[in-house]
Order: structure tokens, then C-alpha cells, then sequence
């Protein structure tokens, strides 16, 4: 899907949010968007993976985390980049802040029921996605016509973060991630898989050399990121931004932060944030 959307002429700022690298593809999907929009980043890396934790911890967590962030950061809309998160916490999120716009980003089924020429899709998620009520509601709304095949990849949120940073992962590794798309008794027939992970958009070039061919293999960050730009279209805009860095933070030292660091200037960053001390770690020289 084409990063195509409309064009901010105002500064913005907004508030991407996720449990560890995964958002960044919506961040870079914004800033080909429109340079206007100035991106805080905030990733909670202290409880990674956000997949395998309990639902009420994750509930109180994320409130806290976000309540904590319109304050300091004073974004004008906060992006819940984790389906993980939106799946769980938007409602609440939206109670908690009810003056703050909120988006999120949930399984394409929909637009995998407007892909497929077979009528099964598929989606690769995490199991706190797969298992949620929500996307059965998802999947009766949008697409009754189809068969659905949901597939938990517990670790494959954990391989994208070493891509993320340069690192390899073996292709038995991922091919055991997501073998049991394949295995379905309407696997041959399934030609569409959406993403219901956002950390999954840095395996997309691993996924289509190790799936068949004729596989289409939908990432939303594009469509979040397009999403994101037509709420700020409705609000005025931050005749304070500007006066602050775009600023990158986790909640917890990163695993391999010099690596991670390095990366992180192609999305507009220039280091590593500490949350809760501020402390700001330099890219390695």
C-alpha cells in the first residue's frame, strides 16, 4: 500500500508509543508523509514483549506510561503503535485522556477480506492479539465471508528487534515462527496475510522470501501513518513545537543499545532516552 496522504503545512507534534522498536515503521511512514511532524517516540522496553503479558498489568502500565507522556511531552495526538496495546488499552486510554486524540493500529483484516481472491486470509500476531475478543469482533464486522487463520509467533517480535539492529536470525528460526499459517487445512487457498504486529515490518523482506510466492503480505503502518495525518489535519497547529527535540525513549536500557543506536538517526533520532531520569545516551562514536 502506497505512503500516501494528505499534506501538513503547520509543525505538529504527536506521541508514537510501543512496547519496543515495532513503531518506528510508523514513524518513518509519517515523516515521508510531512516533515511538519515532529514524532516523540516512547518505547516501554522494560516489560518487552508487551505479547506475552498479563492483560491487567498492561492496562495500568500503558495509562500510567501515556498519562505520564501528554503531560511531559504535551503531544497534540498520541499513535498507540502496538496491536498489542491498541487491542487492550484504547477504550480505557481514551476514558483516561479524553481530550487527546488517540490512534490505533489493529489487525488489517479488512483490508485483508478486500485483498483476497480465495477467501481465506490470514494474520500473524502475538498471542495476547490472537486470543483477544477483539478480533473475532474484527473478523465478524469485516470479513464473515472469509476464513480466517490466526497465528500466534511468540518470538518473532524478539527476532525483529535484532534485524532492527543489523543482527541475523536463522531462517529455521522463522520459518518455525510461521509454519502454522502453512499448515491449515485451507492453507493451500490462503493468498493474503496481514500483519498484526508492528514489529513485524522489519521481517517483511524475510517473510516474503521464506513464504510462498504467492502470498501478499499486508503491513499497516502505512495506513496508520495516513490515519495519523488527517486527525492532526482537524487540530490547529503547535505554535510551541520546534522549541524541543524529537527525542527517542525507552523505559529500560535496550538490549544491544549501541547497535540499536546506531540505527536510530534514519527515523529522526540520536539516541537513547531514559524515561524516567532523562538521561540521553549518545550514538557510539
Amino acid at each position: 500500500m502506497q505512503t500516501t496522504g494528505p499534506a501538513l503545512s503547520g509543525p505538529y507534534r504527536v506521541l508514537a508509543f510501543d512496547s519496543g522498536i515495532g513503531g518506528l515503521g510508523i514513524v518513518r511512514a509519517i515523516r515521508s508523509l510531512s516533515p511538519h511532524i515532529h514524532v516523540d517516540y516512547l518505547a516501554d522496553t522494560a516489560v518487552f514483549p508487551y505479547g506475552e503479558q498479563d492483560d491487567a498489568l498492561l492496562i495500568e502500565r500503558i495509562i500510567t506510561l501515556i498519562s505520564q507522556a501528554i503531560t511531559r511531552l504535551r503531544p497534540q495526538a498520541v499513535i498507540i503503535a502496538c496491536n498489542t496495546a491498541s487491542t487492550l488499552a484504547l477504550d480505557a486510554l481514551r476514558a483516561a485522556c479524553p481530550s487527546t486524540p488517540f490512534i490505533g493500529c489493529v489487525p488489517p483484516i479488512r483490508w485483508a477480506a478486500r485483498q483476497t481472491q480465495t477467501g481465506v486470509i490470514g494474520l500473524l500476531a502475538t498471542r495476547a492479539t490472537i486470543r483477544r475478543p477483539y478480533l473475532t469482533h474484527l473478523h465478524a464486522l469485516y470479513a464473515p465471508e472469509c476464513t480466517l487463520i490466526a497465528h500466534a509467533a511468540p518470538r518473532l517480535a524478539s527476532y525483529a528487534e535484532q534485524v532492527f539492529r543489523g543482527r541475523s536470525v536463522p531462517d529455521n528460526a522463522i520459518r518455525e515462527e510461521i509454519e502454522g499459517l502453512f499448515t491449515h487445512p485451507d492453507s493451500n487457498r490462503l493468498d493474503a496475510i496481514g500483519l498484526g504486529c508492528t514489529h513485524y515490518t522489519f521481517m517483511l523482506d524475510l517473510l516474503r522470501r521464506l513464504a510462498p510466492p504467492t502470498i501478499t503480505w499486508l503491513d499497516p503502518a502505512g495506513a496508520v501513518a495516513r490515519h495519523s495525518c488527517t486527525v492532526l489535519q482537524s487540530l490547529p497547529p503547535n505554535k510551541e513545537d520546534g522549541r524541543t527535540p524529537a527525542r527517542a525513549w525507552f523505559t529500560a536500557c535496550p538490549q544491544d543499545a549501541d547497535a540499536l543506536t546506531e540505527h536510530l538517526p534514519a527515523y529522526g533520532f540520536d539516541g537513547i532516552n531514559l524515561w524516567e531520569d532523562e538521561v540521553t545516551l549518545p550514538c557510539p562514536a
